[in-house]
């Protein structure tokens, strides 16, 4: 099945769609209007994104020198091209309110839509970042910084960002040294400050596809002594424009003291400039001074706080956009594997060198590759859309399921990011490997693909923070209610596969990998010593999200059992066969260690290296 397709059934006939046409939010939508966003972006990915992935990657971002000694960043002229066309889509405000130009959709029929994108050349659109910091800006800014900046973000005419590392920092927010004092607490755009620091590895941190990029910068606010808070507490959020604008979003004509210090060159992802930004360092000094001038976002020191509701946004889209990369190397590899032939198969008297050779499909362990990648990947994609699903309950649903939207969500968004970014790029690895000694060549796609996709166990919070998150804070808080509802919700959909005898076996899988689950997160906890639950976070993160991932491939069987769709339901029971055989008893190996609160590699002393 193709993309559309497999979006389609993932969209109508397990997630119902259609029923969110019964809230008031989206009561002028219908199955009509869904299908119309989907036809158009699409097409867009189809015809100004997909046929220019190799030029992006090979013309990737360089930078020329002004004549007041800037540094101006360079992109191919399709880049321009393709993020115009996106902007002109309406996409940007897809889920925002009619009245602020949006188009009130569904963050389910959003996210959908957005997919195609990723899968047609992840590296020439940075939006996520753009909507990210818009919706940021509608949760937690004043009027008069949504009407200004997140307006003209949604719009199309200005870029965003988050500029949250440091050269010396890294994921370490707290270690941040940016500095922001305070100039004028009367601004119409919010208490005005001038910011000093360095941010690094700020994802389209400079380009010229739009009149103005809008940072939001976390800096720290020094105390009546001058110093720094240590820890996250201090740190503040602050809206730092690259060009300064007036309260009616006009540009002024005066460039603030933000200057691009240099490009990262990065092994994939290339079509988007990967930068880093130093600010109030006085090469562009506002009002005779240095420092860039920066308006606060909500209540000083809780700049974390509003800077997670863009992160967890982020999180869901990296997850996404690992998805789509393997199901780009996974459609590749399908296609080479039916077309190109090599080897015999090994009869009862061994191979008959007589024959002609076969299609790599015919194998075995060809196969076996295939169907990993599918489990891995559509699998992957059914957990976002289910994600996406619940962003619309938590915002459209009544109190109670709005509640438990809510604490899903909070469990499962580290599964979301982390999981596909590690388990897609091994599906990325596998389609090289069908391909052979093509596939580690330029000639072919899949090394690209590869390429891309090793970033996203890295950006967004690392693959090892994600699994802290998850078993540090996330299984635990509010008493573990948030477990509790995701294991009633696996429970339900174990007792409906368990009245099929063709997933009777699975359910009963599922529900003694669930129990290892519970038993483990008691077990890692049980001492009560932080040091040693956490000392294996990452392997629990594999095994709950190797657990999570069967929960949606037998839902995904009770659903393709339930429908029309012939095409969906041939191949979904032999992935759900391939991830129950192969995949979940990996858990145990994982869920080992944990339990036993295994100390080997915590404890092990730096000579043993």
């Amino acid at each position: 099945m193709n993309l559309r397709s497999t979006l389609d059934f993932l969209l109508h006939d397990w997630l119902n769609a259609g029923a969110l046409t019964q809230r008031p939010r989206f009561a002028e939508h219908s199955r009509e209007t869904f299908d119309a966003v989907m036809d158009t972006c699409e097409r867009i990915a189809r015809d100004k994104y997909a046929p220019f992935n190799r030029l992006v990657d090979t013309e990737e971002p360089r930078t020329e020198q002004e004549p007041d000694g800037s540094l101006r960043v360079v992109l191919p002229r399709a880049t321009h091209e393709a993020r115009a066309a996106y902007a002109e889509s309406g996409m940007l405000a897809a889920a925002q309110d009619y009245e602020h130009g949006g188009m009130q959709l569904p963050y389910l029929v959003e996210a959908a839509a957005n997919a195609f994108f990723g899968k047609a050349s992840i590296s020439i659109g940075s939006n996520l970042l753009t909507v990210g910091n818009a919706n940021l800006l509608m949760a937690h800014g004043t009027p008069a910084q949504q009407q200004v900046f997140a307006a003209n973000e949604f719009s199309g005419r200005w870029a965003g960002t988050m500029c949250l590392s440091e050269p010396q920092a890294g994921s370490s927010l707290s270690d941040i040294a940016t500095r922001a004092v305070l100039e004028d607490a009367d601004d119409p755009l919010g208490p005005r400050y001038r910011l000093r620091g360095n941010k690094m590895w700020i994802s389209a941190g400079e380009h010229e596809l739009t009149e103005n990029i809008v940072h939001l910068v976390l800096a720290k606010i020094p105390g009546p002594d001058g110093k720094l808070v240590p820890g996250v507490k201090g740190i503040s959020l602050f809206i730092v424009p690259k060009k300064l604008v007036d309260t009616e979003g006009r540009l002024t004509g005066v460039r603030n003291d933000v200057a691009l210090a240099g490009l990262n060159h990065k092994l994939g992802w290339r079509g988007t400039t990967n930068t880093l930004l130093n600010f109030g360092e006085g090469r562009f000094p506002v009002d005779g001074q240095a420092g860039a001038v920066g308006y606060l976002v909500g209540e000083p020191g809780q700049g974390l706080r509003c800077m997670f509701h863009m992160m967890n946004e982020a999180r869901i889209a990296i997850g996404m956009a690992a998805t789509m990369l393997g199901l780009a190397g996974y459609e590749a590899s399908l296609d080479y594997a039916k077309t190109r032939t090599q080897g015999r198969p090994v009869g009862a008297s061994g191979k008959d060198a007589s024959q002609p050779p076969v299609r790599l499909i015919e194998h075995a362990d060809i196969k076996r590759m295939l169907m990993a990648q599918k489990a891995y990947c559509e699998g992957a994609l059914a957990l976002l859309m289910y994600c996406a699903r619940l962003v619309d309950e938590q915002h459209t649903g009544d109190a109670a399921l709005a509640d438990e939207a809510r604490l899903l969500l909070e469990v499962l968004t580290p599964v979301a990011k982390s999981w596909p970014s590690e388990n897609c790029l091994e599906a990325n690895s596998l389609a090289i490997q069908i391909h052979g000694g093509y596939g580690y060549t330029r000639d072919f796609p899949v090394e690209q693909y590869w390429r891309d996709n090793r970033l996203n166990m890295i950006h967004e919070g690392t693959h090892g923070i994600q699994a802290m998150d998850l078993l540090g804070r996330k299984v635990l808080m509010e008493g573990g209610r948030g477990l509790q509802l995701l294991a009633g919700r696996i429970n339900t959909t174990i007792e409906r596969a368990g009245h099929s005898a063709a997933l009777a076996g699975h359910a009963n899988a599922l529900a003694g990998a669930l129990a290892r689950v519970g038993a483990a997160t008691k077990a890692a906890w049980a001492s009560g010593n932080p040091t040693e639950a956490l000392a294996n976070a990452v392997p629990y993160m594999q095994a709950f999200g190797h657990v999570v991932i069967a929960w949606m491939w037998l839902e995904l069987s009770l659903a393709a059992d339930a429908s029309e769709n012939a095409a969906f339901r041939q191949g979904t029971a032999p992935a759900t066969n391939y991830f129950f055989h192969y995949e979940l008893p990996r858990i145990d190996a994982w869920l080992r260690v944990v339990e036993s609160r295994d100390m080997t590699c915590a404890a092990a002393p730096e000579e043993a290296f």
